[in-house]
């Protein structure tokens, strides 16, 4: 008797993520549209790590424990690199609105939790071209990659975890604004603080302590701590990899609830 109603569960379970799944796969398909994306994607990082990474690594200004300190930021780098391509992505929903795309899925049988979804799903495929930028970058200035198959698919798990994170929070902020110019504004505005405010480019332990309390509080700090651990040889994870990763998937599962609660709004 108890069978029946666990074979429902896990079939609609399954339904929605396989909806969930449509919806990213259908988002990923545009990338073929426009490739050059992912190029230009490209430049930042590279500025971060080629420049300031280097520059830095001569003066020995900033304490980054038993690493070098290229080794200490590439992670950094690469969270950074997710965060800002997330970020922005909420655009895209008002793009949407405006082509009326939106008003098609919402008369649509898919649940709101799996538009969300989908679209999370599609912005952590979308971030795995900076692992490969990051990575190759990386390598060309001698940053000592760990190269173990377990650690790389658990890289490729954070930034996954990641991106959705930050992509659900702009799709929040899409459906309050409504409108490119504020989006775009508020989109400029968040970027900066969650990146300086966070262990990216220097340890928390170097915070002053008002900012140490403001970093614990930030995502990223946690995204770029299991970067750390599982990226370089030698890294170590201060709040431990199994504490990143939760407080990335809560994240993210709080988001995409949120999310689909308010994602008819961006209509109205």
């Amino acid at each position: 008797m108890a069978r029946a109603p666990a074979e429902g569960i896990m079939t609609s379970a399954l339904r929605f993520l396989g909806k969930s799944v449509s919806i990213g796969e259908m988002e990923v398909r545009k990338l073929r549209h426009d490739p050059t994306e992912l190029i230009t994607r490209a430049v930042q990082p590279a500025l971060w790590l080629l420049v300031f990474g280097e520059v830095l690594s001569t003066v020995r200004a900033i304490p980054s424990g038993n690493l070098p300190y290229i080794d200490f930021m590439a992670p950094g780098i690469l969270a950074q690199s997710v965060l800002f391509i997330a970020i922005f992505y909420g655009i895209a929903v008002i793009w949407e609105r405006d082509l009326g795309v939106i008003h098609k899925f919402l008369v649509t049988p898919t649940p709101r939790g799996a538009l969300v979804l989908g679209k999370a799903l599609s912005a952590g495929v979308r971030a795995l071209s900076q692992v490969v930028i990051i990575y190759l970058l990386s390598l060309a200035i001698g940053v000592a990659i760990d190269w173990s198959p377990l650690n790389l698919a658990l890289v490729i798990a954070v930034v996954i975890l990641g991106s959705a994170l930050f992509s659900t929070f702009s799709l929040i902020i899409a459906t309050l604004v409504k409108t490119r110019e504020r989006f775009m504004g508020i989109g400029q505005v968040l970027t900066m603080p969650l990146f300086f405010a966070s262990n990216a480019i220097y340890p928390v332990a170097m915070m002053p302590s008002w900012l140490r309390v403001v970093s614990e509080a930030n995502p990223l700090t946690y995204q770029v701590d299991a970067l750390r651990a599982l990226m370089v040889v030698g890294g170590e994870s201060v709040y431990g990899i199994g504490f990143d990763f939760l407080v990335l998937l809560v994240g993210t599962i709080v988001t995409v609830a949120v999310g689909a609660k308010l994602y008819p709004r961006v209509v109205t």
